[in-house]
């Protein structure tokens, strides 16, 4: 372990009431509030980071998650945690008919930047908009063709409630898609990866937003975050079938998908 590595694949402790943020054990009341301060501070130039520290990859990583869930036309659509709406946009082109992709954000100042950023590329009214709680998602059971989260997973206090949630409003055969940073698997790599994220993400986030605490998080985000086989596994306890993942840039990132049973 170098001496950027910080605990790994931490989550809810019941005993004490504390999770995780990033490194910090919090309790697990507090969480939410403390995710919420780090995006309402990163909101404004968040597509702006994106592009700068992935140099534009992420783009090629949401076009893969994408084409992995195997969404068509005229099928109906959840986005979780749909931030500023990059993902959602892209599914609604597909999708075609209106309203049939929605996009879910606990973050009313991402809600409110998703929405206007749609509006003014002329796709404001292809998409729904619900300010949401992942772990208590408003929807009937069984009503969604696919549901997708894009970069949001690891910041959800409570991972099963969530996955529990989706598998719930999913319809019978229909599909979970998870796009989230993971574990590098190409030898020597985990070493120049945890410099990237420790130091120069940081350092890249202050520059742009003037915030380079929540940068510091969101890296120390990604290493308590489950792994690839972790994630299948917790992906099957709540009840999705065919579980299976495929790794994008090494494993920087990795695709995640499971289905819904008949």
């Amino acid at each position: 372990m170098s001496s950027l590595d910080g605990p790994t694949q931490k989550g809810i402790d019941s005993k004490s009431g504390t999770t995780h943020f990033g490194f910090r054990e919090v309790l697990i009341e507090e969480k939410p509030h403390m995710v919420e301060v780090v995006f309402d501070s990163v909101a404004s130039r968040y597509d702006l980071v994106n592009d700068v520290m992935s140099f534009g990859i992420h783009r090629l990583w949401r076009r893969a998650a994408i084409r992995l869930s195997g969404v068509g036309p005229g099928q109906r659509v959840l986005d979780v945690a749909g931030g500023t709406g990059d993902f959602a946009a892209r599914l609604a082109r597909i999708v075609g008919s209106q309203d049939l992709v929605v996009l879910a954000e606990i973050n009313d100042r991402m809600l409110r930047l998703g929405q206007a950023r749609l509006t003014h590329e002329a796709m404001g009214d292809k998409v729904g908009y619900v300010e949401a709680d992942a772990e208590h998602l408003p929807f009937a059971d069984n009503y969604f063709h696919c549901v997708t989260v894009a970069f949001g997973l690891r910041n959800m206090t409570d991972q099963d409630a969530a996955l529990e949630s989706m598998y719930r409003v999913l319809t019978s055969g229909g599909s979970a898609v998870i796009l989230e940073f993971s574990r590098p698997v190409v030898w020597g790599f985990q070493r120049f990866y945890d410099f990237y994220s420790f130091r120069v993400m940081p350092l890249v986030g202050r520059v742009i937003t003037g915030d380079g605490g929540g940068f510091r998080y969101l890296a120390e985000s990604i290493r308590v975050h489950p792994d690839q086989e972790t994630l299948k596994g917790m992906m099957e306890k709540v009840g999705f079938q065919r579980c299976e993942y495929f790794n994008l840039s090494g494993g920087i990132v990795a695709v995640h998908r499971g289905h819904k049973g008949l």
